[in-house]
């Protein structure tokens, strides 16, 4: 069996025949690397057989768990912070590291997709070099064999809008678990969300976890460990963190899955805008406006807990997000050299209602130009002053089309009005009789269309014709504009 030795700068692969044998390998006390001395069965138990991965604060190990019927896999982390930090920074990269253990020791054992803490030790050993000690730290956990999202999104290209609704549900159950608990994990991403063989998602690396249920002081600072990008402006300023600040990172993991770019891509810090909606055009309403509140430069004005975000996602239309509040909102001020601030210190964003696809846009002119239509023959039926139903015609369609760019009524509401209005139409003919033009076309068409026998059929003819009219004219717009755009 070949064993990795785990003392920084060594990393020797040290291979021991007898090891091959299970009841030896169950029972031999200790092995030690025949480079530098270092204890190779970690905490009596653990036999690392591959490096994972390397950082500036530690190592993971893949490793065999010699004490159990199928000498299962686990994940080895090591301690080891770089030489260049000071004592300070290694007492702080310490704590990070016992956090983790202690967080996955209160999580990990009571969620199936948090990975589950086996064991935390130390370890002393002599320095054959210095002639002094070196003591290391080690944590193991539970092996998730699988792929982090961020490797299958460079493998496979961007997720479908139902993989990243799929990514964002799951999480959403496992940071409400997780803030229940009284922590926030402070660093999501696409690398510290792993799916296993069997399709399960876990959240992975808890070392950065902040505690907020007990010996938290009110208002109190947060540690500089965040991930560039994916970090919300009072994480980035050292400010307090929230449940909501897990959310914001976890909306830019879903904008990554989407569209494959970075934060700094898809927001524009001229404007301060985000502008990710043209990168992603096939994301329903109900999804864009839920990752849209998650952004808001404010934690207040994001959704203030896990739950609260899966409730809007499962709803059939969330709700536009609130405006901020101008009067007491604390503006976060702009951390340095970040795509994904809110505006400066002093200004305050604005929530600005998300673009309109060009389907919508068609959609929302032909049922303008159909209802509109309708509006027209009833009130021209209905008084005979034409002052009076034209102005009733102007203020019904201009609320409607406000309506409509408010986000008011959708697609849902669209329908819903359609229908309503065409069965009162057939059971009112008071709301089209007393119109010329609808009784003119009803002659034509009887005789053209002999099973056309009421003037009902007039009126949705007319209305249908100023539906299809909108939407000729709205495309006629656009394509000139597009053409202007590119001769200017």
């Amino acid at each position: 069996m070949d064993i990795l030795c785990t003392r920084p700068g060594c990393s020797r692969i040290n291979s021991f025949a007898d090891l091959d044998n299970r009841n030896t390998l169950q029972t031999a006390q200790q092995k030690f690397c025949t480079s530098c001395g270092m204890p190779l069965i970690l905490g009596g138990r653990y036999l690392p057989v591959k490096l994972l991965g390397q950082g500036g604060f530690g190592a993971a190990f893949l490793a065999l768990d010699r004490f159990t019927p199928t000498m299962r896999f686990c994940v080895v982390k090591q301690f080891q912070p770089a030489g260049d930090l000071s004592a300070a920074q290694i007492q702080v990269a310490l704590g990070l590291f016992e956090r983790e253990a202690s967080v996955l020791e209160k999580l990990g054992n009571k969620h199936d997709q948090i990975p589950d803490l086996f064991a935390f030790f130390p370890l002393v050993v002599d320095n054959p070099r210095t002639g002094k000690s070196d003591q290391f730290f080690y944590l193991v956990q539970e092996f998730i064999n699988g792929k982090n999202l961020e490797d299958e999104l460079a493998d496979r290209g961007p997720f479908s809008e139902s993989e990243v609704l799929n990514v964002l549900e799951e999480m959403l159950k496992i940071l409400t678990f997780v803030h229940d608990k009284g922590s926030i994990h402070r660093d999501i991403k696409p690398s510290n969300i792993m799916r296993d063989q069997e399709g399960t998602l876990f959240l992975l690396d808890f070392g950065a976890v902040k505690e907020i249920a007990v010996g938290s002081v009110p208002g109190g600072g947060s540690t500089g460990i965040y991930s560039m990008g994916f970090a919300p402006p009072e994480q980035m300023s050292g400010g307090q963190v929230y449940p909501a600040t897990d959310l914001y990172a976890l909306a830019i993991t879903c904008l990554y899955l989407l569209t494959g770019k970075s934060a700094q891509d898809l927001y524009d810090s001229y404007h301060n805008t985000w502008h990710w909606r043209q990168f992603a055009p096939q994301v329903s309403d109900r999804l864009a406006q839920v990752i849209d509140r998650l952004l808001l430069p404010t934690p207040r004005d994001r959704y203030q807990s896990a739950s609260e975000t899966l409730a809007a996602l499962n709803s059939n239309l969330p709700s536009p997000p609130s405006p901020p509040s101008h009067s007491s909102t604390k503006i976060q001020g702009t951390p340095p050299a970040t795509p994904a601030v809110p505006p400066p210190s002093g200004q305050v964003q604005h929530q600005n209602q998300p673009a309109f696809s060009t389907l919508e846009l068609l959609g929302c002119a032909a049922f303008t130009g159909y209802a509109s239509t309708l509006i027209w023959i009833a009130t021209t039926s209905l008084f005979s002053s034409p002052g009076i139903s034209m102005g009733l015609w102007g203020m019904m369609t201009g609320g409607l089309i406000f309506a409509q760019w408010g986000r008011i009524i959708e697609k849902l509401e669209m329908l819903v009005i359609t229908g309503v209005s065409t069965v009162l139409f057939w059971f009112l003919p008071l709301l089209y009789l007393k119109t010329p033009l609808v009784t003119s076309l009803f002659l034509s068409l009887s005789q053209s269309f002999p099973m056309l026998s009421t003037p009902f059929w007039g009126v949705i003819v007319m209305a249908s014709f100023g539906a299809l009219g909108l939407v000729a004219i709205l495309s006629l717009f656009r394509l000139v504009y597009q053409l202007l755009r590119l001769l200017l």
